[in-house]
């Protein structure tokens, strides 16, 4: 049997991090959390539950993830994060796993709970993600937003696991405008370092697009009421993150840092 340390990346997560170090220990033979300084109880909680608590500067989400990996004892490393727990199907799934892994690395999807609401249209679900992987056979990206993990062989296999991460995302939608801002900041500055650009077009009609495709062809609309918002504020987040591009490029120009 294969033993796995479970990783996960914290910042003010204290009304999250119990569920989550209580579902992953099920399975992981060790659970690692890697804090960013936080200023509530995230990190007592934690070492609380018997989790080894590493604090470490935040520099981006692939970055903080990466150095995660490089803590974990064990070559098998489940990547959660601190508001997602494991569903008794996916918790089943990788115990079976554990004694005959036939994979390099395997994806599962990821169920995400909006507002009370668990969304299965919206593009959200199924929303297959790579989480756990032999750390040896691959590396993590160093993106600081849209991180992932990256096999060295191109003919590695990825399996796949039934059962899904159940992501309690935001409870709120001031949770969710809070988090368009933080994204949409590291974001447009990440694409505008790059040479990205964005033409006033492209900020007028891609938000209408985005909505237009999750709310129509995704079937965000059979999610309700609920859904309807979501795909409301997935389209602003386009709007506010290239809103930035173009103002942090204009910037750029002058020369003046930002």
């Amino acid at each position: 049997m294969i033993q796995i340390s479970a990783v996960i990346i914290t910042f003010n997560e204290e009304r999250n991090i119990a569920r989550a170090i209580e579902s992953v220990r099920k399975v992981a033979d060790e659970v690692i959390v890697v804090d960013s300084f936080s200023k509530d109880g995230t990190v007592a909680i934690a070492e609380k539950m018997g989790a080894r608590v590493i604090q470490h500067p935040f520099n981006g989400y692939g970055e903080q993830k990466g150095f995660a990996e490089t803590q974990a004892t064990y070559d098998w490393v489940l990547n959660m994060d601190a508001d997602e727990a494991l569903s008794p199907e996916l918790e089943k799934s990788i115990r079976e796993m554990r004694n005959n892994p036939q994979f390099d690395a395997y994806e599962f999807n990821i169920l995400t709970n909006y507002c009370g609401k668990w969304i299965r249209y919206c593009g959200w679900y199924p929303n297959p993600k790579l989480r756990l992987w032999n750390k040896t056979k691959g590396r993590m990206t160093t993106d600081k937003v849209h991180e992932g993990w990256h096999l060295h062989d191109k003919n590695g296999k990825i399996g796949f696991l039934k059962g899904d991460a159940l992501h309690y995302s935001y409870y709120t939608i001031s949770d969710h405008l809070k988090k368009i801002e933080q994204y949409s900041e590291i974001g447009a500055q990440f694409d505008v370092a790059r040479g990205k650009h964005c033409s006033f077009l492209k900020l007028w009609l891609w938000p209408k697009w985005e909505f237009i495709k999750l709310y129509i062809m995704r079937q965000g609309i059979r999610d309700g009421y609920y859904g309807y918002l979501l795909c409301k504020n997935s389209a602003y987040a386009a709007f506010v993150k290239y809103q930035k591009i173009r103002q942090y490029t204009e910037l750029k120009k002058q020369g003046i840092s930002f």
